[in-house]
């Protein structure tokens, strides 16, 4: 069987080495590759292009606030006090989840069903009005939070904050 099979395998390895040749630039019995092209003076940047200041953003570049799709008047919704306290449901560690993905939530693993609350940032004393959504993981896991409730508490959309969350 092995004298079947070795022959067959070898036969597909050395079929490759023609393909391999040819990509290399090797001609068929040539033993070094071709030279590369130099390049062009034009192509090399020059010392002073490299220390220059960093390129412009373009026009269709994304910043926070263009992805930032919530309105003044819900921005202004999820920042007002509420009128009673909710329940504590503890602290969680956030970080920016979908930039893209409209509204103002947090996907915590603190709930078990979708719901409203409140989250604060005890750093800024900020709060807002979010959805809760439940994803898996350990209660002390972290927490995805919207680039807008982000921005509401006045937390680094880079950063990792810790925040208090509240049902209700």
């Amino acid at each position: 069987m092995t004298r079947m099979i070795f022959p067959l395998f070898a036969a597909a390895a050395l079929s490759g080495c023609a393909s391999l040749s040819d990509s290399l630039g090797l001609e068929r019995g040539a033993t070094k590759p071709a030279a590369a092209p130099a390049p062009s003076e034009a192509a090399a940047p020059t010392p002073s292009a490299q220390t220059s200041a960093a390129p412009e953003l373009t026009s269709g570049a994304n910043t926070a606030e263009s992805l930032d799709t919530t309105t003044a008047e819900e921005r202004e919704a999820a920042t007002k006090a509420p009128a009673a306290a909710g329940t504590v449901l503890g602290e969680t560690v956030v970080s920016l989840g979908s930039a893209t993905e409209p509204g103002l939530w947090l996907k915590t693993p603190l709930v078990d069903r979708e719901q409203p609350g409140r989250v604060t940032n005890p750093a800024t004393g900020k709060s807002a009005a979010v959805t809760l959504i439940p994803i898996e993981g350990p209660p002390t896991a972290g927490s995805r939070m919207s680039l807008p409730a982000l921005r509401l508490i006045g937390a680094s959309l880079t950063d990792l904050t810790p925040v208090e969350v509240a049902a209700g």
